[in-house]
């Protein structure tokens, strides 16, 4: 299994703090050690002010001896520094815990409005901010997200895109949601992150890959935990050129999460031409067993191959942080693909033949196309003296043709008026020079 690993691909392209929660997940996966997994925490955790968790982590590793002298030393200098920066941002604290003062800037939202405002009120000047992003910045590191995500959605109302920070706060805001769990509201910052990247001018068009990539991956927590996730990815990953070229250039392994989501999501049959012909085209830079069953599947109609690879994409699934909440629901739906793609070949077929396609016991294949039947997602009858389905035929009426016609050509429109608006805008306005993503 380790060579199906992403955890440390993955980690190349994640804030360290991101990284924790996917070697929390490893342990009893039996890919890595346990004293393994332990140091690489401890070697994150000491380029971060999480001292207490590498004092922790390091009595694990090293039951029977005393703390290192400069970790104690070190959080005795994070309390300290904590302290200073608290007192430096003391007058934008007390306007943050003024209840009353944040109900009234929740409905200014204009950034220029609020520095009048708190100029009038509470003697706020703009160079105050600066504070605050030192103290958000320093209070992520010290493992403190829910106030970092304070500190920051402070930031960003009062503070204009044209700010010095205002990328890397973007980044921060959005890790924080993340990592506190609050998926509706990282979904926005996801979005607005987007958008920033897409609308303003780098210093480089490497520089622009770059943020796309980064952009991608920390996406994955969002995608993969929100309710709307399996469709958002899918138009980001596949459907936007830009997101779609970072892939094929930087990280054809995203290739996996995208399948599985196309896979796992049966109102976006009609896509699968498009993700084959992805696949396709990076097979020769990257496959895993997710790709290779779709390969299987439908380029070359090798459906015990395709039996062959569901059984070993249980086991990546199973392995993986993202994926493993959807593992059934890939399983369901993959058989469901090899027994239509079979169908569409067959029109009378042995139920013991189905159950070997489908890693599954005749009796339990059986049980499953009777449900199919029973919910109307198969024309078929079963003989149950031959043990046979004999299928019925299931032409696609000229309106679902329609349909899905119109949804393909919706979302190529919506993509081709993206990239036509910022040619528009990239003539209209001054480039702007950002030093890329360091929160």
């Amino acid at each position: 299994m380790a060579d199906f690993d992403l955890t440390y691909v993955l980690g190349q392209y994640l804030d360290r703090h991101l990284v924790f929660p996917l070697l929390e997940f490893l342990p009893g996966k039996e890919i890595y050690g346990e004293m393994e997994l332990q140091q690489a925490k401890l070697d994150l955790l000491n380029k971060t002010n999480m001292v207490d968790y590498a004092i922790d982590i390091f009595e694990k590793i090293h039951p029977n001896q005393p703390h290192p002298e400069n970790l104690r030393e070190r959080r005795a200098e994070v309390l300290r520094t904590l302290q200073n920066l608290t007192q430096d941002a003391s007058v934008v604290l007390g306007i943050l815990n003024n209840e009353q003062v944040m109900s009234n800037m929740e409905t200014m939202r204009e950034p220029k409005a609020l520095c009048n405002y708190l100029t009038k009120e509470f003697n706020f000047q703009l160079g105050m901010m600066d504070s605050m992003y030192k103290l958000a910045k320093f209070s992520y590191d010290c493992g403190n997200y829910s106030m970092a995500s304070s500190y920051l959605y402070f930031y960003l109302l009062v503070m204009q895109p044209s700010d010095k920070n205002y990328l890397s706060v973007l980044w921060g805001k959005l890790a924080s949601e993340i990592l506190c769990q609050h998926w509706d509201t990282a979904l926005e910052d996801l979005n607005k992150l987007r958008d920033f990247i897409d609308n303003n001018s780098f210093s480089s068009p490497l520089q622009l890959l770059q943020q796309r990539t980064w952009l991608i991956h920390w996406s994955l927590f969002v995608f993969f935990n929100h309710i709307k996730g399996r469709d958002l990815i899918i138009e980001m990953f596949l459907y936007k050129p830009h997101y779609l070229n970072a892939i094929q250039t930087m990280c054809p392994h995203i290739l996996r999460y995208l399948a599985t989501a196309v896979i796992i999501n049966r109102s976006k049959r009609n896509i699968l031409k498009d993700l084959v012909k992805v696949i396709q085209q990076e097979s020769y830079t990257y496959k895993d067993p997710i790709t290779e069953f779709i390969e299987h599947l439908y380029v070359n109609f090798d459906f015990e191959g395709a039996r062959q690879k569901l059984f070993e994409c249980q086991t990546v699934l199973h392995n993986d942080f993202f994926l493993i909440a959807c593992r059934d629901e890939f399983v369901e739906n993959a058989r469901l693909m090899i027994f239509e793609t079979f169908c569409r070949i067959h029109q009378c077929i042995s139920i013991q033949m189905i159950a070997e396609k489908l890693n599954m016991k005749p009796e339990d294949a059986e049980c499953w196309i009777v449900n199919l039947i029973r919910n109307a997602r198969l024309d078929a009858k079963i003989d149950s003296k031959l043990g046979h389905v004999v299928m019925g035929t299931q032409p696609l009426s000229p309106y679902q043709q329609l349909l899905e016609k119109i949804d393909t050509l919706s979302v190529r429109s919506e993509a081709l008026q993206a990239i036509i608006e910022r040619k528009i805008k990239a003539k209209g306005t001054d480039s702007n020079r950002w030093s890329g993503q360091d929160f």
